[in-house]
C-alpha cells in the first residue's frame, strides 16, 4: 500500500499535540480523521479546514475515548470514509494537577478512564480492524516522561502513563504476529494548553507569578528550550511510517534531554 493510500485516526486532535500530529500525518500523505469531544467541534472544524487548505485529506469525528461504543463507531466511520485503517494515534488524555494529599478517588478514576481505558479502546477497535484487513498496522499512544519517572503534582497522571507503557509493551508482544506494531511517544515539557493549565494551578497554589513554573523547567532541559507539538509530531510521523517497521514495544522520549532512557 502506498503512503497516499494509508489512513490514520488521531484522537484529542482539536488542539495541542494531537492537532500537530494530525497536521503532520496529513502532510505525509495519509488520510486522517481528527477526533475529539463533542464540545470541541469548532476547534476540530478549524483544524480540518487548515489541513484541507494545505492540500491534505481529512475528516472530523466526535468521540469520547473512555467509551468503547464511541471508539468502535469512530473506527467504523473512518473505515467507511477512507476504506481502511493503518494508523491509530491514541493521543487523547488529561492531566489533573493536584498534590497527592489533594488527589481524590474521583480524580484517579477519571484519569484512568481517559488515559488508560481510552488507549485500550482505541487499540482494541483499531487492531480488530487491522487484523481483518491483513496488512499490519501501527498502534501509537501518548505516553509521557511521566511513564518513566514520578513527578510532583501529578500522581494520578503518572500512574496512568506507567500503565499505558506496560499495556503497550504487552500489545506489541501479542500483535507482532499480525504485523502490527505498538509504540508510545513520551513528551516532556511541551508548549500546549495542558502545560499552561499546569503552570496556572501550581503557581496559584504556591502563590507565585504566572509563568514561573515554566521558568523553573527551562534550566533542566539540556537543549535549552521547551518543546512544540511539531517536535512530537515528527516522532509520531516516524513511528507511523514504513521506516519504523522494525520498531515495536518502545517508548520514544521527546523532551530535549531531560530524561535519558
Amino acid at each position: 500500500m502506498t503512503t497516499e493510500n494509508r489512513t490514520a485516526i488521531v484522537t484529542g486532535a482539536a488542539q495541542g499535540i494531537g492537532h500537530g500530529i494530525a497536521e503532520r500525518l496529513a502532510q505525509d500523505g495519509l488520510a486522517v480523521t481528527l477526533a475529539d469531544l463533542p464540545g470541541n467541534q469548532a476547534a476540530l472544524e478549524k483544524a480540518a479546514a487548515e489541513i484541507t487548505a494545505a492540500g491534505g485529506k481529512c475528516g472530523i469525528a466526535a468521540a469520547d475515548v473512555s467509551s468503547a461504543t464511541d471508539v468502535d463507531r469512530l473506527v467504523e466511520e473512518h473505515v467507511a470514509a477512507f476504506g481502511g485503517i493503518d494508523v491509530m494515534v491514541a493521543n487523547a488524555g488529561i492531566a489533573v494537577t493536584a498534590l497527592f494529599e489533594d488527589t481524590t478517588v474521583e480524580i484517579i478514576d477519571r484519569t484512568m478512564a481517559i488515559n488508560v481505558r481510552g488507549v485500550f479502546n482505541c487499540y482494541k477497535a483499531a487492531a480488530t480492524r487491522m487484523i481483518k484487513q491483513g496488512r499490519g498496522g501501527r498502534l501509537i499512544a501518548a505516553g509521557s516522561v511521566s511513564a518513566h519517572k514520578g513527578g510532583e503534582w501529578q500522581c494520578a497522571y503518572v500512574a496512568s502513563k506507567f500503565a499505558v507503557r506496560g499495556f503497550n509493551q504487552t500489545v506489541a508482544l501479542e500483535l507482532a504476529k499480525h504485523g502490527i506494531t505498538a509504540n508510545i511517544y513520551s513528551p516532556g515539557v511541551i508548549k500546549t494548553p495542558m502545560w499552561d493549565s499546569i503552570d496556572e494551578i501550581v503557581t496559584t497554589k504556591e502563590g507565585k507569578p504566572r509563568g514561573s513554573q515554566w521558568d523553573k523547567m527551562l534550566p533542566n532541559i539540556p537543549l535549552g528550550r521547551t518543546g512544540t507539538p511539531q517536535d512530537v509530531a515528527r516522532v509520531v510521523s516516524f513511528l507511523a511510517s514504513e521506516n519504523a517497521a522494525y520498531v515495536t514495544g518502545q517508548s520514544i522520549v521527546v523532551d530535549g534531554g531531560i530524561y535519558m532512557v
